[in-house]
């Protein structure tokens, strides 16, 4: 395993098509349907619950279940007010930051279908004096689909709570660094599916039921994870998410500590994260020789982490995170390196875990 190739051309190909698809706070869906096309071969059953949350079962028998888990849905903007003249304004889906949106295109979802738009911004010579540094902010972005007014706007299917994505798409660049939006999280959905592909493919005979869990409603509280560990009510959650690399420029590394793409999984010290289940976590990635990098959460690691480890009485749960430069922007970047390293390093780690294992501290 620490010799194989992880990412296939067929995996490529699934996660690029994976990250084009929108999938906002509460409309992650149609994302989960691709999702779960593809990872049917590698599963017995599915569950999925009234808010979206996917969740392909292996062993669905088993009383001793183990989840591993990432979410699927992107940050995104709501409409949210239509002036007289045509032109939106807009509130946040999760953390969307509106210094990025001037001169970004858009696409607003209707019933109608997509309708494109651009956050229009001010040519730099019409702002004079103080208003020459005027930044964006939420109230003074606003989005121009080519309308004349506000009848026209609605005339187009365009109404208050339609929700906007950006339309960017996935590239590589140099050759090892994949970029896109959503790379925050759809990056461990794709790494998750990855690791029941390996399991199905090596003919792995897990002793415990595994849940490879695709939640919704991360972005604005962890909420898709929250009500999909009550109907699991799973024994062990491996929970993985994106963190920053913080060698990019305006990030304080004392105050962020310090963690780079390139250098491999990062793993997490917080109250929320079992620390037996930590340690097994890296005393397998010295034993399979996966390099790794530490990091250290305060009151909480603001992850799906926090809901599984307080739910259900006390969840064992710990974090390997992806990292990655840019989060919620267009242009989220992570090595290659490392997905392939998260995948390895959540396989052989399940490979450890035997039926009925507590992880108790006073055992």
């Amino acid at each position: 395993m620490a010799d194989k190739k992880i990412i296939t051309k067929k995996s490529l190909d699934f996660f690029e098509k994976y990250l084009n698809n929108a999938a906002p706070t509460g409309y992650e869906w149609e994302g989960q349907k691709i999702w779960m096309d593809y990872l049917k071969p590698y599963v017995d059953t599915f569950i999925t619950d009234t808010y979206g949350t996917a969740v392909g079962v292996i062993n669905p028998d088993a009383k001793y279940k183990v989840v591993i888990e990432g979410h699927s849905d992107e940050i995104s903007w709501y409409v949210n007010y239509i002036t007289d003249n045509g032109l939106i304004y807009v509130i946040r889906n999760g953390g969307s930051d509106h210094q990025i949106a001037p001169s970004k295109w858009v696409n607003i979802h209707t019933k109608k279908g997509i309708v494109k738009g651009v956050f229009g911004w001010p040519a730099i010579h019409t702002r004079k004096g103080e208003k020459e540094e005027l930044a964006p902010k939420l109230d003074n972005i606003s989005i121009d689909i080519g309308a004349k007014d506000k009848a026209e706007v609605e005339k187009m299917g365009v109404h208050v709570g339609c929700v906007i994505t950006y339309p960017d798409t996935f590239q590589v660049l140099n050759d090892d660094k994949f970029v896109c939006r959503a790379i925050d999280n759809r990056a461990g959905g794709f790494m998750i599916a990855e690791v029941a592909r390996l399991l199905h493919e090596n003919k792995v005979k897990l002793p415990f039921g595994l849940y490879i869990t695709n939640s919704v409603q991360e972005e604005i509280g962890l909420r898709g994870a929250e009500m999909i560990t009550q109907t699991i009510k799973p024994n062990v959650a491996i929970i993985t998410d994106v963190c920053h690399d913080t060698t990019t420029p305006m990030i304080d590394k004392k105050v962020q500590g310090h963690t780079e793409i390139g250098a491999g999984p990062v793993i997490s010290y917080a109250p929320a994260v079992q620390n037996k289940l930590r340690e097994r976590i890296l005393d397998t990635a010295e034993k399979k020789k996966i390099p790794f990098q530490r990091m250290a959460a305060s009151r909480a690691t603001g992850t799906d982490t926090d809901a599984f480890a307080y739910s259900n009485g006390g969840v064992a749960s710990a974090l390997i995170s992806l990292p990655l430069r840019y989060m919620h922007t267009t242009v989220e970047m992570v090595h290659k390196e490392d997905v392939e390293n998260v995948i390895r390093l959540i396989y052989e780690t399940l490979l450890t875990i035997k039926d009925g294992e507590t992880f108790s501290y006073f055992e």
